[in-house]
């Protein structure tokens, strides 16, 4: 189980693959608002003068002494959806980061959205 408390350490750690293929570096965690857990991350990936953040569920995840190892590949991380590294992730945009990985989305019974950054 991920300790929420733990989770402000992983920034800037490598994201990596379960091949260990660095995916990119760690900027924020993203919990469920029904449970208050971890549930996503922003990976900050692309070149480095056009970095974009693009989002990866942390089901399954390992952690290293200075990496953050996911079960998803590389190349399906790469191509998640993504916002700008000062934009905030629109609502209305949730789902559509759960149906790239096959996961169900759940908002909250008024409608409330199922992330928010840590």
């Amino acid at each position: 189980m991920i300790r929420a408390a733990d989770i402000r350490e992983w920034r800037n750690y490598s994201v990596v693959d379960a091949k260990d293929r660095k995916i990119g570096l760690l900027e924020a965690i993203y919990v469920d608002t029904s449970t208050d857990e971890p549930a996503m991350a922003t990976v900050r990936i692309g070149l480095p003068t056009r970095h974009q953040l693009a989002f990866v569920p942390l089901d399954e995840v390992t952690l290293g002494p200075d990496y953050v190892r996911v079960s998803y590949d590389k190349s399906l991380v790469k191509k998640a959806p993504s916002i700008g590294m000062d934009d905030v992730l629109p609502a209305e945009a949730e789902e559509e980061i759960f149906k790239h990985y096959g996961l169900d989305y759940q908002p909250g019974a008024g409608g409330e959205r199922q992330l928010a950054r840590r």
